[in-house]
C-alpha cells in the first residue's frame, strides 16, 4: 500500500481490535474497487446499465458477498450527471447502453463478513477528455477535505467548502442531487445474516444501523448525514464515512467515493486520514503528478 497509511492504522487509542476493524474495512473497499476495474474492463458498446449493475452484484457474490448497503449501480452519458434527477427512483439502473466515448460511473457498497464500504469508480468507453479533466479536478477535493475534518470545522462548512471550489473550478455540484443532498454517511459494521433482504435496493440492517445512528446522533446533537443542512452544523463524529464529491459539467459527471476515518485524537494527523492510498484515483493522480 501507498504512503503511511498502513502505520496509521494504529490510531484511536493504539487499539489492536480496532485495527483489526480497520484491515477488514479497508479490505472490503479494496474488494469492491476491484470489482468495479474488472467490471469497467468488460464493458463494451450496447452494456446497459443494468447489465453493468448486474455484472458487479455477480463478481461479488461470486467471492463471497451476501449483505450490502446498497445493490450495485451504473450509471451512463448525461445520468454521470444526473440530469434531470428529480426523484429517488431515477438512481436505479435503467437500460440505457453505453456508446462509444460514454463516460460512466459505477457504485457499490457492500458488506463481507461484516464490514460495510461504499465506492465509486468514474471511467468512460474510450476517450473522453471532459471526465479526464473532471478526474484530475478531483484531486485537491480530496485534500481540502481531510485538511478541514482535521482542523474540526462543521460538516456544513466543510460542504460549503468543497461546493465553494467546485463553482471556482466552472463545475456542477452533483451530489447535491442525492437525497439529503449528502456528500458522506456514516458506515458501522454489520451483524452477519445467512439471509440479507433489501428495501428499495439498500440493506435491511445496513438501513437499521444508519437509523439507529440518527437516533443516537439527534439526542447527542449530530447527524450520520453530512449535508449542507442545519442537521449538519457540527464538528466530524469520530467513525468512518463514506465520502463521495461529485462534479458535473455539460452533462457529464465523475466522483470517487472512500472511507474516510474519524477519531478523537489531539493529533492532527492521527485525528483524520483516508484509510487507503493504494486506490484507483489515488494512483491516477500520483501518475499524473510524475508526468
Amino acid at each position: 500500500m501507498a504512503g503511511d497509511t498502513g502505520t496509521r492504522e494504529r490510531t484511536a487509542h493504539g487499539s489492536a481490535r480496532l485495527t483489526a476493524e480497520l484491515r477488514g474495512f479497508r479490505e472490503v473497499q479494496r474488494l469492491a474497487y476491484e470489482c468495479a476495474e474488472t467490471v469497467a474492463a468488460q464493458l463494451r458498446p450496447g452494456v446497459t446499465e443494468r447489465e453493468a449493475a448486474r455484472m458487479q452484484r455477480d463478481w461479488l457474490r461470486e467471492r463471497g458477498v451476501r449483505d450490502w448497503f446498497h445493490l450495485p449501480f451504473a450509471w451512463f452519458g448525461d445520468r454521470t450527471a444526473f440530469t434531470d434527477f428529480t426523484i429517488p427512483l431515477q438512481f436505479f439502473p435503467t437500460n440505457r447502453k453505453l456508446e462509444p466515448g460514454m463516460p460512466f460511473i459505477l457504485d457499490m457498497a457492500p458488506v463481507y463478513q461484516g464490514y460495510a464500504a461504499d465506492i465509486g469508480y468514474s471511467g468512460s468507453l474510450g476517450l473522453n477528455p471532459v471526465q479526464d479533466r473532471l478526474m484530475s479536478d478531483l484531486r485537491p477535493h480530496r485534500a481540502l477535505i481531510l485538511e478541514q475534518v482535521r482542523e474540526r470545522r462543521t460538516l456544513r462548512e466543510i460542504y460549503e467548502n468543497v461546493e465553494r471550489l467546485m463553482t471556482r473550478q466552472g463545475y456542477a455540484n452533483r451530489h447535491r442531487a442525492y437525497p439529503f443532498g449528502v456528500i458522506a454517511h456514516k458506515i458501522d459494521r454489520v451483524k452477519e445474516r445467512r439471509w440479507s433482504p433489501t428495501v428499495f435496493g439498500f440493506g435491511t440492517r445496513s438501513l437499521k444501523g444508519l437509523a439507529s445512528d440518527a437516533l443516537h446522533g439527534h439526542r447527542e446533537g449530530w447527524s450520520p448525514l453530512w449535508s449542507p443542512y442545519h442537521f449538519s452544523d457540527h464538528p466530524p463524529q469520530p467513525g468512518l464515512w463514506a465520502v463521495e464529491p461529485h462534479l458535473g459539467f455539460r452533462g457529464t459527471g465523475a466522483k470517487f467515493e472512500e472511507i474516510l476515518v474519524v477519531t478523537d485524537s489531539r493529533d492532527p494527523e492521527e485525528s483524520a486520514f483516508w484509510l487507503d492510498d493504494d486506490l484507483p484515483h489515488v494512483r491516477r493522480w500520483t501518475e499524473e503528478k510524475a508526468a
